[in-house]
């Protein structure tokens, strides 16, 4: 796994931009296969291909360039690598960034979707406070490995919280799925 690691971050100083979106668009993808596989239990004849190739190119095109501009950005806004830094590289990223990133991100899925504005503004507004709620769930494991955030080099912080975000996500869905009965969908 080291190895697989040390490649990666080989790799990711060669060509940052490639590996960032690559690296985005894989992780979008892997959670739409997730979502439709174990929360919406679609099973592998009823997953829907289209979809998951329509979430990775938002993924390759939105995700992995927007992020890896605003982590060039936030090492501008924030200098250091302490602790201290890292706690606000990862309060301005929370704060600021990613009520605008979802926000757009939210967008741009109703759009691909076929929603209207008037549609896609609508369900943004109802969306609210699970989005809200989601983020602050998704801030957990920030803070659990903020103390390790400033050992990371800065382009790579964005792939591994999210990746953790997603590991995290993924457990506690198949921790709820125990819990509940089968959904059955006709």
């Amino acid at each position: 796994m080291a190895g697989l690691w040390k490649s990666y971050q080989t790799m990711m100083s060669k060509y940052p931009w490639t590996v960032q979106i690559m690296t985005a668009g894989s992780l979008v993808g892997v959670g739409d296969v997730i979502s439709q596989q174990l929360i919406e239990r679609r099973g592998l004849r009823r997953h829907s291909v289209r979809r998951t190739a329509r979430m990775m190119s938002i993924g390759f095109f939105f995700v992995g360039p927007v992020i890896g501009s605003w982590y060039k950005v936030l090492d501008r806004i924030v200098v250091g690598g302490g602790k201290s830094a890292a706690m606000k590289k990862m309060l301005v990223d929370q704060l600021c960034f990613a009520p605008c990133f979802l926000g757009a991100f939210l967008s741009i899925c109703g759009a691909l979707n076929g929603l209207s504005v008037e549609e896609n503004v609508a369900k943004l507004k109802g969306a609210g406070r699970g989005a809200a709620g989601r983020r602050r769930l998704e801030l957990l494991p920030d803070l659990e490995g903020q103390q390790n955030v400033k050992k990371i080099p800065s382009l790579s912080c964005g792939c591994c919280w999210r990746g953790v975000t997603l590991i995290c996500s993924v457990a506690a869905f198949v921790r709820k799925l125990r819990l509940q009965p089968p959904l059955n969908h006709p």
